[in-house]
């Protein structure tokens, strides 16, 4: 018998937030316990320091029922038994690399050596090399883990100490409204991320909220962006002005496909990203739950 709430924990989008204060967690009945971390912790949750990404967190365990990271990531994280890929949706975050007005680099070529910030083995790191291999060898994209999780490589930006790092979702925005140049795009697909057993109905209600939440960003995307100052740490409130940003993080209501997840994987290994023996069984039934059908 269920005896525990569902557990939801916002991720660097507007959704959750919609959906939580229009009610629409509510009504459809969720039984759900809604646990806010980033403004409370000053944003160090994600700051984990040099080579611990998304998919350490994974090893580490998250605390929610449904948590999100790059496809790549749980993907492998999936197939290494950390979870379940949730198969019946993904979404897609606008990703670019960005580097100071006054840089000399002005073009994805003249990123050539430089040293570019971006999360391991997180969506940065891979979105990274996958625009910049249109452009460059892999030996002269040259990749930086030394400066922490997305907040903290922003803030650095800001502060005029990197040189080139990766943002997505709401820091890109913010990068763009402070004037930074961007490069190139390198948007991502994100997928959800399924910890322990939650109740099959539970996930139903779950993302049927958010789809509603979709539907009303999507209409008026203007009403909702100011939801971003909370997932913002304060201390950068001051200097936001979220009116100028977009509606981010995208969630788009079909299947992540076998095709898709074998493809995503042959991608991973042919870029030695994980060790062999750190991919995972790579069987798709064994990773995927899926409520369709």
């Amino acid at each position: 018998m269920k005896n525990q709430k569902f557990i939801i924990q916002p991720h660097f989008r507007l959704q959750e937030w919609v959906a939580e204060e229009k009610g629409y967690f509510r009504d459809e009945g969720l039984d759900y316990e809604f646990r806010e971390e980033v403004q409370a912790t000053g944003g160090k949750i994600h700051d984990k320091g040099d080579k611990v990404g998304a998919y350490q967190s994974f090893e580490e365990g998250r605390k929610s029922d449904v948590s999100c990271a790059c496809h790549w990531t749980v993907n492998v994280a999936a197939t290494s038994g950390h979870g379940k890929l949730y198969a019946d949706l993904y979404s897609v975050a606008p990703s670019g690399i960005f580097v100071p007005a006054d840089s000399t680099v002005k073009t994805p070529e003249d990123l050539a050596g430089v040293p570019i910030s971006v999360g391991y083995q997180s969506g940065s790191h891979y979105a990274t090399i996958q625009a910049l291999e249109q452009y460059l060898p892999a030996d002269r994209i040259n990749l930086s883990f030394d400066d922490g999780m997305l907040f903290r490589r922003m803030e650095l930006l800001i502060e005029g100490k990197l040189l080139a790092c990766t943002l997505f979702s709401g820091p890109y925005y913010f990068a763009e409204q402070l004037g930074f140049r961007k490069i190139i795009d390198n948007t991502f697909m994100i997928t959800t991320m399924i910890t322990g057993i939650p109740d099959a109905e539970d996930l139903r209600k779950f993302f049927h909220a958010l789809r509603r939440a979709q539907r009303d960003i999507d209409l008026r995307p203007e009403l909702y962006t100011h939801y971003y100052t909370r997932e913002f740490p304060t201390r950068f409130h001051p200097m936001m002005d979220t009116r100028r940003w977009g509606p981010g993080e995208r969630i788009v209501f079909e299947p992540y496909s076998r095709e898709v997840f074998e493809e995503s994987r042959r991608w991973i290994a042919d870029h030695g990203i994980f060790a062999d023996a750190g991919m995972g069984a790579g069987r798709y039934e064994g990773a995927i739950v899926t409520l369709a059908g």
